[in-house]
């Protein structure tokens, strides 16, 4: 990353706040990176006079700022901006161009709503609370680790920095696997439409799952099986979940299956490259296609 901190607000391209940083200018920041030649940030307590080729986020009640009374806007699902949503919305669509020429509206939404949308929901206030006798380790919380402790004397743009390469890969990482779903997008939907008897069939692993919920094609809503080769060897059967983000399977394979290896699993399935079922019921792998397919059958009556 071509990054650096200036004290001189003066030198800046990229201005903001001062004192504890938070998820959302962190990746504000990430964002500039991926469209400016060099960024050299200035984090301020204040901001009084800005110029034409300087960027003012997180502070000052402008354009990229959400502290002022009232905000500065939310998406129709209700979600608040924080000022990486709102540099998304300006810029988002400049920083995917960098990575691809493709589908550019359908990754900008989605990668929206797959991280932008948390660190926004987050900075104000509206990630639902779940009672739990543990913490919930987030994004969010993981950034905020980055700001120097009250025992130790460190400078707190230098920790700014740390925070912002880790968020710039976590970043990276994100918009990278977007786009690699949405081009993975027309080969699953061509699948649903070639679906039979309730079994999908991919003739290599592709990102499914969210097409698959998501899909409009009716067939889909009858999907229970998913087939596919495997990374490890031959093919797993996985059961479709009910949504998004859920362990909970439409339809589960046989309770019989649960917990059984080679030999086992052949001897109650009678299918000849059965080798592993899931105690959990949701993914069990067969040596080939064809086997696997009597599986998925086996499971789907």
């Amino acid at each position: 990353m071509n990054i650096k901190i200036t004290k001189n607000i003066e030198e800046a391209n990229c201005i903001t706040h001062s004192g504890i940083f938070h998820c959302d200018e962190v990746f504000s920041t990430v964002l500039f990176s991926k469209i400016l030649p060099k960024v050299i940030v200035c984090r301020t307590p204040e901001v009084e006079q800005v110029r034409d080729n300087q960027y003012v986020y997180d502070i000052g009640g402008g354009e990229l700022d959400h502290h002022q009374f009232g905000g500065n806007g939310e998406r129709e699902n209700g979600v608040k901006y924080s000022s990486c949503g709102l540099v998304w919305r300006k810029f988002g669509k400049d920083v995917i161009k960098k990575y691809t020429d493709e589908k550019i509206e359908e990754v900008w939404k989605k990668l929206d709503k797959d991280l932008v949308q948390y660190i926004d929901a987050g900075d104000n206030g509206q990630i639902p609370t779940i009672d739990l006798d543990y913490k919930l380790v987030q994004l969010a919380g993981i950034i905020s680790a980055f700001n120097p402790n009250w025992d130790e004397e460190v400078d707190p743009d230098d920790k700014f920095i740390e925070a912002v390469k880790f968020a710039n890969v976590v970043f990276e990482n994100s918009i990278k696997s977007t786009i690699s779903k949405v081009k993975a997008k027309e080969e699953v939907e061509l699948a649903i439409n070639n679906s039979k008897d309730g079994i999908m069939v991919l003739n290599k692993y592709l990102p499914w799952k969210e097409t698959l919920l998501e899909s409009d094609n009716e067939k889909a809503k009858l999907i229970n099986f998913a087939v596919f080769p495997s990374n490890r060897g031959g093919y797993n059967v996985y059961t479709v979940p009910v949504q998004v983000g859920s362990f909970e399977s439409r339809k589960l394979l046989p309770e019989e299956w649960a917990g059984l290896r080679d030999e086992e699993l052949q001897k109650v399935t009678n299918v000849k490259t059965a080798s592993f079922c899931h105690n959990k019921r949701f993914i069990c792998v067969a040596g080939t296609k064809e086997d696997a397919l009597k599986l998925a059958k086996m499971a789907n009556n």
